[in-house]
């Protein structure tokens, strides 16, 4: 089976803050999750597909606006029609308020945020790879 991944970066912004203290709604990274499937299912297919169902999601750290986060995804195995994928959203820039309104550090480690497995599904009749 040929290797699928995906990989997009994104700053959450005072737009996607949630609740106080800046705090990012966990369907955020679901929507990013969503955007790298996608993105696999026209590498795969040439078609956007439709997401079937999260078997797993965890969310294992907060997210702030100002915090930029890395998502990925790949396709760990195919059916006919379906593509099981495995993702994983990691917080890689983080905000310094403490230093200054404006100043960030690129995280040494970066923190996994959340993790998640899924099913996408092609009909046939649009797979054109």
């Amino acid at each position: 089976m040929t290797t699928y991944k995906s990989t997009i970066r994104l700053r959450m912004g005072s737009h996607d803050a949630h609740y106080g203290g800046n705090l990012v709604d966990g369907a955020k990274m679901l929507q990013l999750f969503g955007d790298v499937a996608t993105e696999l299912l026209i590498q795969r297919d040439g078609d956007e597909g439709l997401f079937k169902a999260y078997d797993m999601v965890e969310f294992m750290a907060p997210v702030y606006a100002g915090d930029y986060i890395e998502a990925t995804g790949e396709i760990v195995s195919e059916g006919n029609t379906s593509r099981k994928m495995k993702f994983e959203a990691r917080k890689v820039i983080a905000p310094r308020p403490d230093i200054s309104a404006s100043a960030a550090d690129v995280l040494a480690e970066p923190i996994v945020v959340c993790r998640a497995t899924g099913t996408c599904v092609t009909p046939k009749n649009c797979q054109r790879k």
